[in-house]
């Protein structure tokens, strides 16, 4: 399992009523660390999607344990699951500063081929990335 953390800094407008951080902008939180996951690996979204990719997400699950507040520094660790084939799956964990956890999470995504926009197969160079690392 290869994992990554990314830090980020909850901003003002991403917080609700409560001055928690709004449970959906975990989502958008995810897409960060799956992209910042990606590029540590030499390879970005826009590379797989100019390669003929896309990645809809296409199940989303979160457990919230503790919530983050305006100007936390969070730590967003990512992970791919399982070595990629048709789906890749993502599992989350949240900290804070005091390294206290947040909530966990996994999303999965689907490959699909630009132009048909049926289901394929992850790239082997993809593949093979995480049965170096």
């Amino acid at each position: 399992m290869y994992t990554h953390k990314t830090k980020l800094r909850v901003r003002y407008g991403e917080t609700d009523q409560m001055k928690y951080v709004y449970y959906g902008i975990y989502a958008q939180y995810f897409e960060v660390g799956r992209v910042e996951l990606l590029r540590s690996l030499g390879l970005s979204y826009k590379k797989l999607e100019e390669m003929g990719y896309k990645l809809p997400v296409v199940n989303f699950n979160i457990n919230y344990k503790q919530p983050a507040f305006y100007d936390d520094e969070l730590t967003i660790e990512t992970s791919v699951i399982k070595i990629p084939s048709v789906k890749i799956v993502f599992g989350y964990k949240t900290y804070n500063s005091s390294d206290e956890l947040l909530n966990t999470a996994e999303t999965t995504l689907v490959f699909i081929d630009s132009e048909t926009g049926k289901p394929c197969k992850a790239p082997e160079f993809l593949i093979n990335k995480f049965k170096i690392v």
